[in-house]
C-alpha cells in the first residue's frame, strides 16, 4: 500500500512541477488529462476563470458503446475533446498531461487531438 502512495505523491509533484509552467488562458486553453487505471478524461480549462470550457470522457455513452481497448477509448475522447473545443472556437491549446508519462493512452488521447485540428 506505502508503494501506490509514493506513485500517487510522485505524480501529484511531477503534475505541479508541470504546471509552473503550464497555463491555460481563454485564448489557449490547458487540456488537461487524468488517467485512471480504467477511465481517461480530458478538459479544456480557462485557468484565469477557474472554468472548464468543453470535457469528454470515456464514461460517456457514445464511447462506452464503442468498446474497444482503453488506447482506442482515450483516442475517441481526444477526437470528441477537439471537436467541442473546436466547437468553442479554440484553434490552440497548451498540453497538460497530468504528470502522467507521454505514451500510451495520454499519447493516445494527444494524437487524437491533433489530427482533429488542436494545434500544440
Amino acid at each position: 500500500m506505502a508503494q501506490q502512495d509514493t506513485a500517487r505523491a510522485a505524480r501529484i509533484r511531477r503534475h505541479e512541477r508541470l504546471r509552473k509552467r503550464v497555463q491555460g488562458t481563454p485564448e489557449r486553453p490547458r487540456l488537461a488529462v487524468f488517467r485512471s487505471a480504467k477511465h481517461i478524461y480530458a478538459q479544456l480549462i480557462d485557468d484565469r476563470e477557474g472554468r472548464t470550457l468543453a470535457q469528454a470522457s470515456d464514461m460517456e455513452a457514445a464511447t462506452r458503446e464503442a468498446g474497444g481497448t482503453k488506447t482506442d477509448r482515450a483516442k475517441q475522447v481526444g477526437t470528441l475533446v477537439a471537436q467541442r473545443g473546436r466547437a468553442a472556437g479554440f484553434e490552440a491549446v497548451v498540453f497538460d498531461r497530468g504528470g502522467f508519462a507521454y505514451a500510451g493512452r495520454v499519447r493516445a488521447l494527444a494524437d487524437a487531438a491533433r489530427e482533429e485540428g488542436l494545434v500544440f
